[in-house]
């Protein structure tokens, strides 16, 4: 069982039952966000939205449409500054950064910090654990960035989805990111998990059922 004093550590949710988890990554993106909240509106489910603080700065309002359509809000770091290519302090700079941002704009701290890249590092996850957050990565990743990004190859890699997996996706275009793809192969990427009877939960659901294992 987790101690209370210590957050979580999640990359998979767990394998019995029917969730899974839905993440997007980088926004938010004043093109590509709204189209995917409207996706995932007409498919009645919701999502984990990791942010970078000072793209949220800059799109405050949308922040605030992404939680007011009950998504989750994730900090995802202040800059995306890779966290093995900067001091300690600044990396804890980056976390504690992010999350000030995302607590400024809606009033409420989040629980949740993925690393940029997902690359982990000491001082970075202590500092979110101090900030209250659990850290979380992934188990499935659509790969919809560089040449790998293209629409069929998102929608046969998104169709491996499990019970359990926690589903790594990009509204913000970051450089090489395909938002543009991906918005492609989600409509039926969402339409398929219903059919497959797996539903999208919130991470709250899969943490609490660490806790208590």
């Amino acid at each position: 069982m987790t101690s209370p004093h210590t957050r979580p550590f999640l990359k998979q949710g767990p394998a019995a039952g029917d969730r899974m988890y839905l993440t997007f990554d980088d926004g938010p993106d004043p093109d590509w966000t709204p189209r995917i909240l409207d996706l995932l509106a007409d498919a009645g489910v919701h999502a984990t939205f990791f942010v970078v603080g000072r793209r949220a700065r800059e799109h405050g309002a949308l922040l605030r449409r992404v939680a007011g359509a009950g998504h989750a809000v994730g900090n995802h770091s202040f800059g995306h500054r890779h966290p093995w290519l900067v001091s300690p302090s600044v990396a804890r700079s980056e976390v504690r950064d992010g999350a000030a941002a995302i607590a400024d704009l809606l009033g409420e701290a989040p629980s949740y910090y993925r690393p940029p890249h997902g690359r982990l590092r000491r001082c970075a996850m202590d500092e979110a654990q101090r900030c209250g957050e659990s850290v979380v990565l992934w188990s499935r990743s659509a790969v919809d960035w560089g040449v790998l990004g293209r629409s069929h190859a998102i929608a046969a890699r998104l169709r491996e989805t499990e019970a359990g997996d926690i589903v790594l996706m990009h509204d913000g275009r970051g450089g090489i990111n395909r938002p543009d793809a991906l918005c492609r192969a989600l409509p039926r990427f969402l339409a398929d998990l219903r059919l497959r009877g797996l539903t999208p939960a919130p991470l709250a659901a899969a943490l609490h059922a660490l806790s208590v294992s």
